[in-house]
């Protein structure tokens, strides 16, 4: 079982621990590297990407952001995780790897069902996207929140 911690990160499956925002580049690909084969990814304004999978789930996770001009640093350290389940995927519903958020599975019932038990209790820093027909969630993902002040007012 995925569980997100709010303002912490991602309680990895069986004893592999907790990815935790702001962690650094080698402990989190060592921490993922116990339940999963981790490859080199990119997203754009990251200086570290990487991805694993995991019983049908694709973890994405970045680092060491920047922004948009790549001027200043938005976030050292962890920035973001997300989960991935392929739209129709045999697991979805309930079954698979559990994606958990305060005990709700997030991909193991409809979407509406989800959004209703999980009510306003959505941390801004938490993502959540369906298929195409809104039926299952499908993605879930955890950003660090952003740092006080936008870069516009910060000095260039």
């Amino acid at each position: 079982m995925f569980e997100f911690l709010p303002d912490v990160g991602l309680r990895l499956p069986g004893r592999a621990g907790v990815l935790r925002l702001g962690m650094d580049e080698r402990a989190a690909q060592r921490a993922v590297a116990t339940v999963a084969d981790v490859r080199e990814g990119w997203v754009c304004g990251a200086g570290w990407t990487f991805t694993a999978r995991y019983e049908g789930l694709t973890l994405h996770a970045h680092g060491d952001t920047w922004d948009r001009h790549g001027r200043h640093e938005d976030v050292s350290g962890l920035a973001g995780i997300g989960l991935t389940r392929p739209p129709g995927t045999p697991d979805a519903g309930a079954g698979g790897c559990p994606v958990v958020l305060r005990g709700i599975d997030l991909f193991g019932y409809p979407a509406a069902e989800v959004l209703e038990a999980l009510g306003s209790t959505v941390p801004p820093t938490l993502r959540l996207r369906a298929d195409g027909e809104g039926r299952f969630l499908t993605t879930a993902s955890l950003h660090a929140p952003a740092p006080l002040g936008d870069s516009a007012s910060r000095p260039a």
